[in-house]
């Protein structure tokens, strides 16, 4: 794969393991929400996880942890980031990758993630990066064919020139391949959809020394 200059990686799910945000989202809000109410926590666990539903994640407000701190009444969202940061943990083959394709490629993140959830994240790995790009908070959308054209804009070379891997099947490897980026679906569990999912991004590098 001799015309990539460019690997892009997703951040949750890719290089970093869920824990920290699943402790946001479904222990930290649904604390702050039961003691707002005077509610058990369980009770309030349901309630919040149902109006998650209602939004749904093909909507940006999903990922975004100041459209919930406002909906449920919440006050500051930081202190809980701060409470939960110490959970922030990064996959096992991921130190490895980054070093070994930083001396070949340049390295980029691109996410669904917010700015406000992105320096925690990352905290551990961001040197790796010349560029850290949020669909979110840079773009107000989702990731789609149109905002990973902008991506390649931004960093300069055309779509065929960029690698990209994540674990959504829609968000990282449709989106991605329909802007003309060379795609591969992660899927850590080793179910492959197609000939470019990848177990492991140990996998990746294989790919992409092979082409």
């Amino acid at each position: 794969m001799s015309q990539i200059k460019v690997v892009s990686f997703d951040a949750e799910g890719t290089l970093v393991t869920p824990d920290f945000s699943q402790a946001i989202w479904y222990q930290g809000i649904p604390s702050l929400y039961a003691s707002r109410r005077g509610i058990g926590f369980e009770q309030a666990r349901a309630m919040v996880e149902k109006e998650y539903r209602e939004v749904g994640d093909q909507r940006r407000e999903w990922y975004d942890i100041k459209y919930w701190f406002r909906r449920f009444g919440l006050g500051d969202y930081r202190d809980l980031l701060e409470e939960h940061k110490h959970k922030v943990s990064y996959y096992q083959d991921v130190m490895e990758v980054l070093s070994s394709l930083g001396n070949d490629y340049t390295l980029i993140v691109v996410s669904s993630s917010t700015r406000e959830f992105l320096p925690y994240l990352l905290v551990g790995i961001e040197g790796y990066f010349a560029r850290i790009f949020s669909s979110i908070s840079d773009y107000d959308q989702l990731k789609s064919p149109a905002f990973y054209l902008k991506v390649c804009q931004e960093m300069g070379v055309r779509p065929q020139e960029i690698a990209h891997v994540g674990d959504s099947w829609q968000f990282d490897f449709i989106a991605a391949r329909d802007a003309g980026i060379k795609a591969f679906h992660l899927d850590r569990g080793g179910y492959a959809k197609n000939e470019d999912s990848l177990k492991s991004l140990a996998d990746l590098e294989l790919r992409l020394s092979a082409r």
